[in-house]
């Protein structure tokens, strides 16, 4: 395959949009999920109908596990890149595919205008936290794709990071040697996995910025959620490998109930208090964005931000 060139697409970057005057206290971007049938489809298109009007620093789309929504990904991605006003940021992982599947979809994605992309090593298909097996003729860490992404074209390239350490690294130093890898292989932010203490993520940033200046000065933004329901939740942060600290789940488990189903109004009111609560004090510690998992609904997120001085612009939906 020949390089791919992406110049005459050249849609602003993450960092550029950062950089750009915004309403509110802090620029805000939102992730969302490929859709698996044609009811979630309509939802997900709902939502970002509603989200472009709040106008987001950008939005990203991710890939499911082992590719296993390759192919919607890249078509979805594709629709929001050429038919909304949105910044696009398409995952792309490195898990089950062959240098030459990672290149062709590198150019799948420039074929539809999109230069962002988030560069993740990925989890295996099946077991998230199971074992992870290198494609025999692929790449072993996201240092290798962000590498191969930039030789590829004029692409800008974020990775993840991990405000607890990723539950494969032994450490915390070695978590933190990783994510620097990756910024200095190319990449030029990294977005955290969902956290739900901001000590940990301040406390990532801190050991980056003492282990490399350099590198810290590229943009962490962190990953948070409005909870609405605690089984929810809880399976999330098991398949993740990320830790619900203890203050948050008696809060939730209190709201929750005592009943064989919980109280699920409660629960989200006590969500959307954590989200806030985790938002403001972000703000108040100079995060660059606040990136919004969304699970493809708009109406948690769009109170959130309400609460913290971002105008929805009337976009609050039933969603």
């Amino acid at each position: 395959m020949s390089d791919v060139s992406a110049d005459a697409f050249a849609p602003s970057t993450v960092v550029e949009r950062l950089a750009a005057p915004h309403d509110g206290p802090v620029p805000f971007s939102v992730e969302f999920f490929p859709p698996r049938t044609e009811a979630d489809e309509a939802r997900l298109w709902h939502a970002v109908r509603v989200f472009e009007r709040m106008d987001p620093a950008f939005v990203s789309l991710t890939y499911g596990a082992g590719g296993s929504t390759r192919d919607r990904t890249v078509r979805i991605a594709g629709e929001l890149a050429t038919s909304t006003t949105l910044t696009t940021v398409a995952h792309l992982t490195a898990v089950n595919h062959s240098l030459d599947e990672l290149r062709g979809l590198v150019g799948a994605y420039a074929d539809k205008g999109i230069t962002n992309l988030l560069a993740l090593r990925g989890d295996p298909p099946g077991d998230p936290l199971g074992e992870w097996v290198r494609h025999p003729e692929g790449v072993s860490y996201a240092s290798e794709l962000v590498e191969l992404i930039g030789s590829l074209g004029d692409f800008h390239i974020g990775v993840a990071s991990f405000p607890e350490g990723h539950h494969r690294a032994p450490n915390l130093a070695a978590d933190t040697g990783n994510l620097i890898r990756k910024l200095r292989s190319g990449a030029e932010y990294s977005v955290t996995q969902i956290f739900f203490d901001v000590d940990d993520y301040l406390r990532l940033r801190d050991r980056v910025v003492a282990a490399d200046p350099e590198q810290g000065a590229k943009p962490i933004i962190p990953g948070i959620m409005p909870i609405t329901s605690l089984a929810t939740v809880r399976r999330m942060v098991e398949l993740s490998g990320s830790v619900l600290p203890q203050r948050v789940a008696e809060r939730l488990a209190a709201a929750a109930g005592d009943g064989p189903e919980e109280d699920r109004a409660a629960v989200r009111e006590v969500g959307i208090d954590l989200c806030t609560e985790m938002a403001q004090r972000l703000v108040a510690e100079g995060a660059p964005c606040l990136h919004f998992c969304s699970l493809n609904f708009t109406r948690a997120t769009s109170e959130v931000l309400e609460r913290i001085g971002i105008d929805t612009r009337g976009a609050l939906t039933p969603a």
